[in-house]
C-alpha cells in the first residue's frame, strides 16, 4: 500500500465544496471517482481542509492510499485525463505510511479578492466580491493587525458549528492593492480601469480556521473600510464571542485556498 500526496487546484463554482455531501457534486467525490478508475477499487481521499461551496483552491492538498504501482508522473497525467477541466492535479508525491493530509497540516493560507469600482467585467465576477464604492485600506489594515495572534475566534464562526475549541492563531494577515493585470487578462483589466476599478487582496495565514472564519473576517473588514465601523471595534467583537457582533459573511467566489504547509 502506497500513500500519495496530491496537490490540487480547482474552480469551486460548480461544486458543493471539497467534502462529500448527501446532495450535490463535491471535489472530493469527483477525485475519488477518478482515482477508483485507476485503482480498480473504491478509494478514500483525505483533504487538508474543507472549502465551502463556490470557494476555489490553488493549493489544496490531499492524501490517498493506493495499491496500484502506477508511476507518479503517469498517475498525474491519468487523473487529469479523467477529471473535469475545473479540477487539476498539479503534483503527486509518495509519502511515508504515516502521512495524513489533514492531521499533519501545520498552517493554511487563504486569499480573498475584492474589486471596487462602479462596473466590473462579467469575466471577473466569478473570482471577486464586487464592492462599488472605494474602501479605506489604511483602516482595514489597522483592524486586521488586531486579529493577528492567538484568539478565541468564535465571533467569526458560523453559528451551529461543532468544534472542540474556537481558539486559533493567525500568523499573518495583510490587506493590499494589486494591479488588475496581475490577476486578470490585461485586455479585461483595460476595459474596467476607466470605471475606477481597484483590486484588493486580503491574505490570511493561520494554524487552522473555523467554518466561514476567513469570509467573516473579510466581511467585517469591509464594514470598516466602508466607514460603518471603527478599526478598534475588532477588540470588542473578539471579546464578545458573538457572531452577530461581527460583519457579514463575504460571498464564497472571492476566496482561494492558496496553500497548505507541513
Amino acid at each position: 500500500m502506497r500513500v500519495i500526496k496530491l496537490t490540487i487546484q480547482y474552480e469551486g463554482a460548480a461544486y458543493v465544496g471539497w467534502q462529500r455531501q448527501k446532495v450535490g457534486i463535491s471535489v472530493q467525490g469527483v477525485l475519488e471517482s477518478a482515482l477508483a478508475e485507476i485503482e480498480g477499487a473504491e478509494v478514500h481521499v483525505v483533504g487538508a481542509g474543507r472549502t465551502d461551496a463556490g470557494v476555489h483552491a490553488l493549493g489544496q492538498v490531499a492524501s490517498v492510499r493506493l495499491q496500484c504501482s502506477i508511476a507518479l508522473p503517469s498517475l498525474r497525467r491519468a487523473l487529469n485525463a479523467i477529471l473535469p477541466r475545473d479540477i487539476r492535479v498539479i503534483s503527486a508525491e509518495e509519502m511515508s505510511h504515516a502521512f495524513n493530509a489533514r492531521s499533519e497540516a501545520r498552517s493554511k493560507t487563504y486569499q480573498y479578492f475584492v474589486m471596487t469600482g462602479s462596473v466590473i467585467s462579467p469575466f471577473e465576477r466569478r473570482y471577486v466580491w464586487h464592492i462599488p464604492q472605494p474602501l479605506n485600506v489604511k483602516w482595514m489594515t489597522e483592524a486586521a493587525m488586531l486579529l493577528k495572534g492567538r484568539h478565541d475566534f468564535s465571533a467569526f464562526q458560523t453559528s451551529g458549528s461543532s468544534v472542540k475549541t474556537t481558539i486559533r492563531t493567525i500568523t499573518e494577515i495583510e490587506v493590499g492593492e494589486v494591479p488588475l493585470a496581475q490577476f486578470f487578462l490585461p485586455i479585461v483589466s483595460a476595459v474596467t480601469e476607466p470605471f475606477g476599478s481597484s483590486l484588493l487582496v486580503f491574505r490570511v495565514c493561520g494554524d487552522g480556521f473555523l467554518r466561514h472564519m476567513v469570509r467573516a473576517i473579510v466581511g467585517t473588514l469591509i464594514d470598516i473600510g466602508s466607514g460603518r465601523r471603527a478599526p478598534k471595534n475588532i477588540d470588542k467583537i473578539l471579546m464578545s464571542g458573538d457572531r452577530s457582533q461581527a460583519g457579514p459573511t463575504a460571498p464564497p467566489q472571492g476566496l482561494f485556498l492558496v496553500g497548505v504547509d507541513y
